[in-house]
């Protein structure tokens, strides 16, 4: 048994067993070396991680991590993940939203709305492309990382994916936004708009890459809510319930 295991069980011995937010991402800490500190009262450690290894601290981390980034794929790629939720709503391009006025001016704020809509429907249908990328990534996570991510930034296991993932998960995204768009028909509304905008006189060039605008209000929006379950499971891990945290964090 490590001195930080030792450590660990003689303080469980005088302390309540009490869990809070502190005690368990700080005694994750302690135990992958990410902080020499002594625990305190105040963040009492959490029973179920007495006696356990850095491999296993790592692995509740992992799997911590693995229930949060299925719940973010699970609500995003929903109908309406997207498109009702202000916090990620994907909004009209820059360039679009410009010439807004002048388009309903003519007749076309019905189809720019509509429009609108298309873009977060192609975003809701290629989020479900995350998913198996965010187990993978899970899976590649090495003790070191584990440490990092313990003792780093509020968002640091965020930061963690999006450095891992946001290349290849934009090219994951794109086919399928591509067609989700054509089938949407967001191309041809878009097209439209274009066409009556460039008959108006004296207005500039429009112009919008729809596809990777949407691929990167989608993964904005995932990493979004990826960051705010990753400040959950900082709080309380204990609320996700898979069988290896009901082991970890003590729940019957």
């Amino acid at each position: 048994m490590d001195r930080n295991t030792v450590l660990l069980s003689v303080v469980l011995v005088i302390t309540p067993l009490s869990v809070s937010a502190a005690s368990w991402w700080d005694t994750g800490k302690e135990l992958l070396g990410g902080n020499t500190a002594n625990t305190t009262e105040s963040a009492a450690p959490v029973s179920g991680l007495a006696g356990l290894s850095s491999d296993e601290i790592a692995a509740g981390l992992k799997e911590a991590l693995r229930v949060g980034a299925g719940n973010v794929v699970s609500q995003l790629g929903a109908q309406d993940g997207f498109y009702l939720d202000d916090a990620i709503h994907i909004p009209l391009p820059p360039q679009l939203q410009q010439a807004k006025g002048v388009l309903e001016q003519v007749g076309m704020g019905d189809s720019l709305q509509e429009l609108e809509m298309k873009l977060n429907r192609a975003a809701e249908a290629a989020t479900p492309r995350a998913k198996a990328m965010f187990l993978d990534a899970i899976s590649a996570m090495t003790i070191d990382d584990a440490k990092k991510i313990y003792s780093g930034s509020e968002d640091a296991a965020t930061r963690y994916f999006s450095d891992k993932m946001r290349g290849p998960l934009g090219e994951e995204m794109r086919p399928v936004i591509e067609a989700s768009l054509a089938e949407v028909g967001a191309l041809q509304t878009y097209d439209a708009i274009v066409s009556k905008y460039k008959t108006l006189p004296f207005v500039p060039d429009l112009k919008a890459d729809l596809t990777d605008y949407t691929i990167n209000g989608g993964m904005d929006g995932i990493f979004y809510y990826l960051a705010r379950e990753e400040a959950a499971i900082r709080e309380n891990p204990v609320k996700q319930t898979t069988s290896l945290l009901k082991k970890l964090f003590g729940q019957p």
